[in-house]
């Protein structure tokens, strides 16, 4: 990433989901190479525990702005987005890497954008609802796919995500496909499955998490199956577990430690551009239940045992298979870790190095 050195990059992040430590992850390898980077916090501030993966001679900026999936309003993202640009300005970007297609859209930036789709509520909808978007909600499809037109490149983080974007937004082209990556966990040691439960990880108020199903399962099985993530969403969403075990919001190093005891990992998830928790998992060794969607089978086909999103009863029986027959759990927590040392941060970093050098140089020249 020499090109990338002494080079000024301002990134958004959000503390609510995923892209805050794919932010810190790609955030401390680019630093890593002589990049300054800045990453600018919109929406909830992280907590204490989130914070301590803030990379070393990384700067964040707590701005204040929202997020643009929790805004009722265009204006109230054009006004962020604004603030971002002039920000960009302020601190001499010469970058701007932009989580979030509908902020890039909404506002002129002094300095090329390069767009990131983690999600939006168009192909979000679609998982999780089904049927037509609401029609009040069309203003934030229309920023999204203006900017993903728009910006000077736009990324997904799976092929199966990108061609989804592409679909939905009519798009003259895929998103180019940069995976998402995690640190590398030690090599899996020994046989034996030291917990023999199964875990799911993840925003639980979140209805594309299908936390429902994962509580149906647990009702139909023998074997206990913890739920780890928060249980109320930002605008008051609420999940509730019957059956399952709720060990709600978990400090990173205690998930860790919990993974690296190799519970059977589930995730019945009705939507996902990319599962940094199933990879999360997999790379700790833990043998995977997952919902039989396009991304997850991207990814994991031949590593995972796959399920319909909404069998209950099909989970259960994934669960109690894997738990009965030892040998098979084994063999499929070492091919999911076997699988996970694709993904790493230095690989996503190289990817997106890849893409801001070209536009890096060329704006040199136009200078």
């Amino acid at each position: 990433m020499r090109g990338l050195a002494e080079r000024r990059i301002l990134m958004t992040t959000d503390a609510v989901g995923g892209v805050w430590q794919y932010s810190c992850d790609l955030a401390g390898e680019l630093a890593a190479g002589r990049c300054e980077v800045t990453l600018a916090l919109l929406g909830p501030q992280p907590d204490k525990a989130a914070r301590a993966n803030l990379p070393a001679g990384v700067r964040l900026i707590e701005t204040g702005l929202p997020l643009d999936w929790l805004c009722d309003a265009p204006g109230d993202v054009r006004a962020a987005a604004e603030a971002l640009a002039r920000l960009a300005g302020e601190l001499g970007a010469d970058l701007v890497h932009c989580n979030s297609p509908a902020l890039a859209g909404a506002a002129h930036f002094p300095v090329p954008v390069v767009t990131v789709a983690h999600g939006c509520i168009a192909t979000w909808w679609q998982g999780a609802r089904g049927g037509p978007l609401d029609p009040a909600l069309g203003w934030h499809a229309d920023l999204v796919r203006r900017g993903l037109t728009v910006a000077a490149a736009a990324v997904a983080p799976s092929a199966s995500f990108a061609a989804l974007l592409a679909a939905t937004y009519r798009l003259p082209r895929a998103p180019v496909v940069v995976l998402n990556g995690r640190p590398l966990a030690p090599a899996v040691e020994g046989d034996a499955h030291r917990l023999h439960v199964a875990l799911g990880v993840g925003r639980m108020w979140d209805p594309a998490k299908n936390a429902a199903v994962l509580d149906a399962a647990a009702g139909k099985c023998d074997v206990r199956v913890l739920a780890a993530g928060p249980l109320r969403g930002p605008r008051g969403e609420q999940a509730h577990f019957a059956h399952a075990v709720a060990l709600g919001t978990l400090p990173g190093a205690a998930l860790a430690e919990l993974l690296m005891l190799r519970p059977v990992f589930v995730s019945a998830a009705s939507f996902e551009p990319f599962g940094l928790a199933v990879l999360e998992a997999a790379a700790a060794g833990c043998a995977l239940v997952l919902s039989d969607i396009p991304t997850f089978r991207e990814l994991w086909d031949g590593a995972a045992l796959f399920v319909p999103a909404h069998d209950a009863a099909g989970f259960a029986a994934a669960i109690t298979r894997l738990h009965r027959d030892p040998d098979l759990r084994r063999q499929m927590g070492e091919a999911a870790h076997g699988r996970s040392v694709r993904f790493t941060p230095a690989a996503t970093a190289r990817g997106m190095a890849a893409i801001y050098t070209p536009l890096l140089g060329a704006r040199a020249v136009a200078a």
